[in-house]
């Protein structure tokens, strides 16, 4: 069972379009950087970075897309004086640790599915996996308008959240959906109809291919926001992710406010239809 949020017919005056905003994003590719390969995992350990960031992502957003981030984080840090969603307090943290890190996935995005999907990256479809307080998705629709988000949680409090903040900020291109990965991935509402699947925090990489990877189209691509050393994780979710139907093509990693300086988007590009017994029901074989 799942719930769609109110939308409301809000128009976007922006001063930048997308493709504008990612131009100006303040990351680099080293000039030596080779395109996405499959990731050999008996050399893991010498990964290149394909992105570092020398300084804010929030500051390349317009004036509107900067507002509505703030009412974002008033509602965020209001609502969590009474339920838990997330364990920073202070504005100036929860800037740091979940806007700057939600905003530094873009980049990794739009290279990846530029260079691996041969796609435009204007009008995506995004699905969010356990979004909890509406991180990273409900950040990436404002960031980029043009993206259709949908926000996957189980929790009914949770949903309620980002149905209050998504009506507050006057989203229209953002679907809240109260239900399970497991059941979700089984629907064919949803079952492989998405560009681009994200998970941050969540769960194991094993895992999380099984929730995500089900609900991206072939073609399309899977991003777990992971620590700064995922390396061991990524391997022993080799199996799982090509039981599911794709394949690793980087690692890339970002400069971050977590206590290591850094984070680790982990993209996958989807090579054919996940087996149709998955994901399996909880407690499932």
């Amino acid at each position: 069972m799942f719930y769609r949020c109110k939308i409301l017919n809000v128009n976007f005056p922006s001063s930048m379009s997308l493709g504008t905003f990612v131009k100006h994003l303040p990351f680099s590719i080293p000039k030596t950087s080779l395109p996405p390969q499959r990731l050999n995992f008996k050399s893991l350990t010498t990964t290149t970075t394909c992105v570092t960031r020398s300084s804010s992502y929030f500051e390349t957003l317009n004036s509107r897309q900067k507002d509505q981030i703030h009412l974002y984080v008033d509602a965020l840090l209001q609502w969590n004086q009474k339920m838990n969603l997330t364990a920073v307090n202070e504005v100036n943290e929860v800037m740091e640790r979940h806007i700057e890190d939600s905003l530094a996935i873009i980049p990794p995005i739009q290279n990846s599915y530029i260079s691996s999907c041969n796609n435009s990256f204007d009008n995506l479809r995004i699905v969010d996996v356990g979004s909890g307080a509406g991180l990273p998705g409900l950040v990436l629709a404002v960031a980029c308008p043009g993206w259709e988000v949908t926000l996957v949680e189980s929790m009914n409090k949770r949903c309620l959240f980002l149905e209050h903040a998504v009506s507050l900020i006057g989203l229209s291109n953002v679907q809240v959906v109260r239900e399970r990965a497991e059941k979700l991935g089984q629907d064919s509402n949803f079952r492989e109809r998405f560009d681009v699947a994200v998970a941050r925090a969540v769960a194991e990489m094993k895992v999380l291919a099984e929730y995500c990877l089900p609900l991206v189209r072939v073609g399309g691509l899977f991003v777990a926001a992971k620590g700064h050393n995922p390396q061991d994780e990524v391997k022993s979710a080799e199996r799982a992710t090509k039981l599911m139907g794709a394949s690793v093509l980087q690692l890339c990693s970002v400069e971050s406010h977590s206590p290591h300086g850094q984070r680790t988007a982990i993209i996958c590009l989807k090579n054919r239809p996940t087996p149709r017994k998955y994901p399996r029901d909880p407690g499932g074989s």
